[in-house]
């Protein structure tokens, strides 16, 4: 008899936080929740979050080197020394800076992902 599929507490969805900060006005910060799938991209969890609330929306294009990367947040894009920033704070509340974009980024059960407006 063949084997039927295996799924462990370790492969099933987790939750995972989303914050829209602009660092560059006093727009209050807008947060969102999501269950994202086992090893599950970033993009993944923001697109599910943007089908459930018109309170987020945002714009990505496709670099052919690099994949999506992220051009607008609720209307809000980067230009003139201005970027979309991506941050997460893990669940021992280290913040770090991942090294890919959102279509790469998997973040980890319990992580806050900050989407952070500022400049360079």
């Amino acid at each position: 008899m063949p084997p039927t599929a295996f799924t462990s507490d370790v492969e099933s969805p987790y939750k995972i936080s989303l914050v829209v900060y602009n660092s560059l006005t006093t727009a209050k910060n807008l947060t969102f929740s999501t269950d994202i799938a086992y090893r599950g991209i970033l993009l993944g969890a923001m697109r599910k979050i943007a089908a459930k609330t018109n309170d987020f929306k945002f714009t990505i294009k496709d670099d052919l080197n690099y994949g999506p990367f992220l051009v607008s947040v609720n209307g809000v894009a980067g230009g003139d020394h201005t970027y979309w920033e991506l941050l997460s704070k893990r669940a021992n509340g280290t913040i770090i800076r991942p090294d890919v974009g959102v279509g790469c980024f998997i973040p980890d059960p319990d992580d806050t992902v900050i989407l952070k407006y500022t400049t360079w």
